[in-house]
Formats: C-alpha cells, sequence, structure tokens
C-alpha cells in the first residue's frame, strides 16, 4: 500500500502517519511544499526516529508525483466524497492520498478524480478527522480487504500463556 501526502503542514502528523508506514509496510509519498523541514533536528523532535526504516519517496509537485507513478490507482480522502472508504475495493498496491491539513485536498485533482473521491463518515456538525487518525482509519481497511499482507496477525503474552 501507499500513502500520500499532499502538502502537509504538520511534523507531528507526518510523523504520525510515517510511523503507521512504518508499522505496516506501507511506502509513504510526500508532494512538496512541505509545512515543516524534514532535518535530522525536527525529525528528532516530532519522534520520528524510526525515519531512515521507512520507504519514503518526496516529489515537487502534484505533476511529478503522477508522473513517477504511472498507472497507480489514486484513492483521494476527503470531506467533499460521495462514498466512503468502505464502498471501494483497494487493491494491494493502491496509493491512498490525504490533503494538508487547513484546506485538504485541491478541488481541482477533486473535480477531475469523482469516482477515486472516498469519506470517512463522521457526524455533519464536524469539520474534519486529524490526518493521521483518517490515515490510519482508511490505511488499516485497505490492509484488511487484502488480508494484511505481511504482517502480524496474532499477538503473544509476554510474561503469561493465554489460559485455555
Amino acid at each position: 500500500m501507499n500513502i500520500v501526502l499532499h502538502q502537509p503542514e504538520i511534523a507531528g502528523n507526518t510523523g504520525n502517519i510515517g510511523r503507521t508506514c512504518r508499522a505496516t509496510g506501507t511506502s509513504l509519498h510526500l508532494i512538496e511544499p512541505l509545512g515543516f523541514k524534514l532535518t535530522q533536528r525536527e525529525l528528532r523532535r516530532s519522534g520520528m526516529d524510526y525515519w531512515e526504516e521507512l520507504d519514503v519517496k518526496r516529489y515537487m509537485n502534484y505533476e511529478e508525483f503522477l508522473e513517477k507513478t504511472p498507472g497507480a490507482v489514486i484513492w483521494y480522502a476527503t470531506t467533499k466524497a460521495e462514498k466512503t472508504y468502505a464502498d471501494v475495493s483497494f487493491g494491494k498496491n493502491d496509493f491512498i492520498m490525504f490533503g494538508k491539513e487547513s484546506a485538504g485536498i485541491p478541488e481541482e485533482i477533486l473535480a477531475v478524480n469523482r469516482e477515486r473521491c472516498i469519506r470517512i463518515p463522521m457526524d455533519p456538525e464536524a469539520r474534519s478527522l486529524n490526518l493521521s487518525n483518517s490515515a490510519a482509519i482508511i490505511l488499516y481497511e485497505a490492509l484488511r480487504q487484502n488480508g494484511f499482507p505481511g504482517l502480524l496477525k496474532e499477538g503473544h503474552l509476554h510474561r503469561l500463556s493465554w489460559k485455555e
């Protein structure tokens, strides 16, 4: 799977999403401009000490992203969509794009991708969910639909054994 952040503004959100990507073997794609610097100091400050273990790709703009991912199936997460993330079938190599915290994905992109726009159901009075929470919700549904490929699906107690 692939998570795409279009012009993310908050390092902490990107860090949380990066951690989720690392834990699930998902690639993270960042479309610039970013609202923060990806320096060692900033990464450490945001608790992103696992960043070197993460598959991250950066693009100067949306056009470069499209150029470097030909044929990609891209889902656009937006509060403006008509269908929910549970209404679609995700492929194991799909891309799920999220927009910047203050404005979402530009409507110029959404308008030409209507059939690939998805939303998370929520109270009509709510403006939106936190970006990192939204990414986790949709990513885990996509992974579930594909059988959680490569992920550990059962846990073990550390000190005790499960009671029969």
